[in-house]
């Protein structure tokens, strides 16, 4: 199995990838059928009901008309929960699941740290990934390989990270304890890059709670918020690379006034997925977007109005919920606790949307999540990309 790629250019199947990644896939194939009650009372019991939530006061804009299958809203420093919709239906999150392993490893490196890549790094990418061109026998440090990670979504580099941290089973299974402590419920993981592979699964909610997170590290900041960057082609030669967050390069959209990033994701049967944040007067917003119905730039679209949305509803609406402090940084609770408090204010539910994207919106909502529906072999394999810096991540 060649593991060398001399350019961006597409990784080769694997017999591991073939496999599932071995035992993390196993395990996926055995999970049994999920419903929503695992999750339903992780931030507030409103999110767990099933089509949009919020809570306007007056004079509060209308939420805009959107097409995706699940989206939420969230203030990224008190964590209040704005609207939702489908906040922890569990879906595929295609590399947006990179926000968790960049939380997970990201620490663990000092970024001057230098590592020669060897063939043994590169085994193991799945067929179609979107790559940066990390090539054996040359040496990269760590900043570049994280830099290829969140510009490019480079796929070669999370696995060379992973490989550097002992291997993708156990990163894999360090990324799972972490979003356990961050009370992401929805999640499970089975590959580190975020590739479609069976039982891959998180939801809006968890995808906040991973860029919430994330975001509190300067390091993790910096990267997604960086547009270009030069990064090795072997010996002293460079080539440039370019961030895939088009809100944030404004290619093909217009670029979003205070976006910080975070992280965009695409294959084959996921769609296009989201999560972005934004500082406006001093207030932080977080915003994940997940499968839109059609259209590559839908999903910046529609981030982009959930933004605009949350910033003129300052102070106009009530949350619904909140996004959960990590079990780890609440002393008083019980690491084994997967519930969080009832959110005060919130009250019972009122009524549940029709579960349609029109002017129809709900004020709250008892009905809990339906159970995942479905099952089947994901395919293996991902949507080819064009080399070069217009490839999607």
């Amino acid at each position: 199995m060649p593991g060398t790629t001399s350019s961006p250019t597409t990784a080769q199947l694997t017999r591991r990838t073939a496999l599932g990644l071995g035992a993390g896939a196993a395990a996926a194939l055995a999970l049994p059928p999920q419903t929503a009650s695992a999750a339903s009372a992780i931030g507030g019991t409103q999110l767990a009901a099933s089509g949009v939530q919020v809570r306007r006061r007056a004079g509060a804009p209308k939420l805009p008309k959107l097409a995706a299958k699940a989206w939420l809203i969230a203030d990224g420093d008190s964590g209040e929960v704005l609207a939702s919709y489908n906040g922890h239906r569990r879906l595929p999150p295609a590399s947006t699941l990179k926000m968790l392993f960049a939380d997970t490893v990201l620490p663990k490196f000092d970024s001057t740290l230098k590592h020669k890549v060897t063939a043994e790094d590169l085994a193991d990418i799945p067929f179609g990934s979107s790559l940066v061109g990390v090539q054996a026998g040359t040496t990269y440090s760590v900043h570049q390989l994280w830099q290829g990670v969140f510009l490019r979504s480079g796929n070669d580099a999370v696995h060379v990270l992973a490989s550097m941290n002992g291997g993708v089973d156990r990163t894999v299974a360090q990324m799972q304890a972490r979003a356990k402590d961050l009370q992401a419920n929805d999640t499970h993981v089975v590959s580190p890059d975020g590739f479609d592979h069976r039982g891959q699964l998180s939801s809006a909610y968890d995808l906040t709670l991973f860029a919430r997170a994330g975001l509190k590290n300067d390091d993790f900041r910096g990267y997604c918020a960086t547009k270009v960057a030069d990064f090795p082609a072997g010996g002293s030669k460079t080539f440039q690379i370019q961030n895939t967050d088009r809100l944030l390069t404004g290619q093909g959209v217009t670029p979003y006034e205070g976006l910080i990033g975070v992280k965009n994701g695409y294959t084959s049967h996921a769609g296009n997925t989201f999560t972005g944040a934004a500082t406006r007067g001093g207030r932080t917003l977080l915003v994940t977007v997940m499968h839109p119905k059609s259209g590559y730039e839908a999903v910046y679209e529609e981030t982009a109005a959930l933004l605009d949305w949350g910033f003129a509803a300052a102070h106009r609406v009530r949350p619904i919920g909140e996004l959960v402090t990590p079990l780890s940084e609440r002393p008083n609770t019980p690491r084994t606790s997967t519930r969080a408090p009832h959110v005060a204010g919130a009250g019972p539910a009122a009524s549940t949307s029709t579960g349609s994207h029109g002017d129809d919106w709900a004020l709250g909502g008892s009905m809990a999540l339906a159970a995942l529906a479905g099952g089947g072999l994901l395919a293996l394999r991902r949507r080819a990309k064009p080399t070069g810096r217009r490839r999607r991540a």
